[in-house]
């Protein structure tokens, strides 16, 4: 049991996980980039492997409205070129995940991280309109972002830079996020419930809790990424999620 009764759970830790959550929800709406901001709060809330199985339903009630709001958008074939790789990834996730030590995935992930932004600020400063498309950098992206999100829910730092790689435009990249993650999560849910058993009848009572802070997240970012330029859009995801990184590697 990784949670104790939701009675004793602190002030400021119900705070940092609604921040956490709101978060989230804006995210799930179109600000990419925050995911490793939720990530460190929710953990921070609840501990690291407990915060991964509560965020869970949370993530796919974000997902179910993400897709419903920008289905129209997205984009099939960037999906079918990413998801093998990414369940690859998370079934390497589902096996390492119990035993690997924190300390050292995460210096290992975000040295991954600054390298993929670096290449990806360079690659924008250079402005070049080709787009990737041997099979190893998706593939690359992809096993990175699924190991990611299954021990630690923190796939958007891969995710962000493939889609920006791809060139998509901003309603594009939501909508086609939005269907990778549903299905990557759907395909999560079992290993959090039958594997790592962090998904019980607890943390579900956590989450219901934790619903009026997911849909204020998700009206909030609907109505700010209908008025955010593209260019800034960019930049912006860039900036959060190295900002993200730093946060994770001083958590």
């Amino acid at each position: 049991m990784f949670l104790s009764l939701t009675s004793e759970i602190s002030i400021m830790a119900w705070a940092m996980a609604a921040t956490a959550v709101f978060l989230m929800g804006a995210s799930k709406a179109g600000l990419k980039g925050m995911s490793i901001l939720n990530v460190t709060l929710m953990a921070l809330a609840f501990g690291s492997k407990a915060s991964t199985g509560i965020f869970m339903p949370l993530l796919i009630v974000g997902d179910i409205i993400a897709v419903i709001y920008y289905n129209r958008h997205t984009q099939w074939k960037y999906i079918l070129k990413f998801i093998p790789w990414m369940v690859l990834g998370i079934l390497i996730g589902v096996l390492v995940g119990k035993d690997l030590p924190e300390v050292e995935f995460k210096w290992g992930m975000v040295t991954v991280i600054f390298i993929s932004l670096g290449l990806l600020y360079w690659w924008d400063r250079r402005k070049s309109t080709h787009i990737p498309t041997h099979w190893m950098f998706a593939g690359s992206m992809g096993i990175m972002a699924g190991i990611c999100t299954m021990i630690g829910n923190l796939a958007g730092a891969f995710t962000n830079i493939f889609f920006l790689a791809m060139r998509l435009p901003k309603n594009q990249f939501v909508g086609t996020a939005a269907w990778l993650f549903f299905i990557t999560n759907l395909f999560k849910l079992p290993f959090h419930i039958f594997v790592w058993k962090t998904v019980t009848l607890e943390t579900l009572w956590v989450d219901i809790k934790l619903i009026p802070a997911i849909l204020a997240g998700i009206y909030v970012g609907i109505r700010l990424v209908k008025i955010i330029r593209e260019g800034f859009f960019r930049k912006m995801i860039l900036v959060l999620t190295a900002l993200g990184a730093l946060l994770l590697l001083f958590r």
